[in-house]
């Protein structure tokens, strides 16, 4: 039964590309649903593949079958074979009676619900809010305990996670060839390859991670990359300083130790100290290696190889970070915002980010269920209605004064039930931004502000006491007339011009 194989691919392919419609129809808000649409799509263009290279086989290697299939339909006596395909069937069902048949349009539709859940659900930790934000706190961690390193905050470790060099809080060329730092790179690495995935499974990540390899061994084999030059300089201008801009011409540069120092005297004493003496040695070690690698030494390519494992990592984390540019300010922002709140109030975000998240995926469903009439809300005291819609107790709704509403036309004209909801979002990012979109870039004298007419005409009276408050130059000098008169220096010379003194 080949030809019925083929016609049940072919039905399950176009199932498979209704499924996909559907999806790519539906536009969530919630960044939480978009992207579990986004990975259902994926896992369904995965099947497609499949489905299509079972049926290219078909279709290619076992073009005898079918043509053997079809002679045997042809020719013949057509119900004789009609019916022992029946035969087959009732034979089937006969020894596997307790099979359930399972309706296939039903297969690929969406699935909304408690009983499915999503498939982001597990995916990202509490810090990465469903892929906003990176999750960096470990490798900072693992990064502060490296040897020979710049200690950093987490702030300043989310903006130069990617910059390798010493004078911005790397590692010295010497240190990156020790274990613990190429696995600090590795781990990196695949941290952010599996958020790149994570959040962007429609992408084909693959052919862009392959792109960047050519590029990596592009620019290695002509000696491009970033840092990773060879050690042999050839003259002796280069020599001096190794290549690099100094402060000031009396300035010294330290190969060894990759320091620059502008008194002669302090680098005198420096070259004696016992961090000059090791540093100087892995440097002669790492030249020693470089000059024999014209003669093809074995401790030549052994470093040589272990230096491009190194700067391939590096390369390609700095290709991360610059095509996740969004999610990386994002994060930065976030930390900020997170450093001024208490603990308490970080627990209750997260915990209201969950709620939101876990409402809105069930409120289609609800909204199904409000119009056919079943599972209607149980109230008959007609108790007040709470954030999720459940009735509480009337104490408890005074209590967070939910009865009170309060739109705020800056955000769009949303509407905040309760006085802690809306005096909380003045500090939020949406608030904030949606201010500067208005010029407005002093935002902290705007709390209590909703309206846009009333911030610009706030904004307009700043910037005109801004301006009034500018002494001018003329009214701090005093000048004084024969009579004893004293007067600002503006007013004496256009008396003196009207021939008044």
């Amino acid at each position: 039964m080949l030809f019925e194989e083929q016609r049940y691919i072919h039905e399950d392919l176009e199932r498979l590309e209704q499924g996909i419609a559907d999806r790519v129809a539906q536009e969530p808000s919630h960044i939480r649903d978009r992207l579990n649409r986004d990975h259902e799509i994926s896992q369904l263009l995965d099947q497609i593949q499949n489905q299509s290279r079972e049926l290219l086989e078909i279709y290619e290697k076992r073009n005898d079958e079918r043509t053997k299939e079809l002679l045997q339909i042809g020719s013949g006596d057509p119900f004789e074979e009609f019916y022992r395909q029946v035969n087959e069937i009732k034979d089937h069902h006969s020894r596997y009676q307790a099979e359930q048949a399972d309706n296939p349009e039903q297969w690929y539709r969406p699935r909304r619900g408690e009983d499915h859940p999503y498939i982001v659900e597990n995916m990202f930790s509490g810090e990465e809010a469903y892929g906003r934000y990176f999750d960096l706190v470990g490798l900072h961690e693992v990064f502060q305990n490296l040897p020979n390193v710049k200690r950093h905050s987490y702030l300043q470790y989310l903006e130069y996670f990617d910059n390798f060099q010493y004078t911005y809080g790397g590692v010295k060329r010497a240190d990156k060839l020790t274990p613990s730092y190429f696995k600090y790179l590795v781990e990196l690495q695949e941290y952010l390859e599996s958020f790149m995935r994570r959040t962007r499974p429609l992408e084909n990540l693959d052919k862009v991670f392959i792109g960047w390899d050519n590029e990596f061994e592009a620019a290695w084999e002509k000696d491009e990359v970033e840092g990773w030059q060879r050690s042999k300089l050839t003259t002796a201008a280069e020599k001096s300083n190794g290549g690099r801009a100094l402060s000031s011409a009396d300035a010294i540069w330290c190969e060894a130790c990759e320091k620059e120092f502008k008194n002669p005297n302090v680098y005198k004493g420096h070259l004696t100290g016992k961090k000059h003496i090791n540093a100087a040695k892995l440097l002669g070690t790492a030249d020693g290696a470089d000059d024999g690698m014209s003669d093809g030494t074995a401790a030549a390519t052994a470093l040589r190889l272990k230096e491009r494992a190194v700067a391939h990592k590096e390369y390609r984390i700095k290709k991360l970070a610059a095509a996740m540019s969004t999610e990386r300010d994002d994060t930065r922002v976030n930390v900020e915002r997170r450093q001024g709140m208490t603990e308490r109030e970080r627990q209750q975000e997260l915990e209201n980010m969950f709620s939101s998240a876990s409402s809105y995926q069930n409120q289609e469903v609800e909204e199904e269920k409000d119009e056919n009439g079943d599972d209607k809300i149980y109230n008959p005291l007609k108790l007040p209605l709470a954030w999720d819609g459940k009735p509480i107790p009337f104490w408890l709704y005074r209590l967070h004064g939910l009865g009170q509403e309060f739109p705020c036309e800056i955000c769009g004209n949303f509407v905040y039930r309760g006085r802690r909801a809306f005096d909380k979002h003045f500090n939020e990012t949406s608030h904030i931004t949606n201010l500067k979109r208005l010029g407005i870039t002093n935002t902290h004298l705007f709390r209590d502000i909703t309206s846009i007419e009333e911030a610009m005409k706030l904004w307009d009276k700043i910037q005109r006491d801004s301006k009034k408050g500018e002494v001018e130059d003329g009214s701090i000098i005093q000048m004084e007339d024969r009579d004893g008169n004293v007067m600002p220096e503006k007013v004496y010379l256009d008396l003196q011009k009207q021939g008044l003194l």
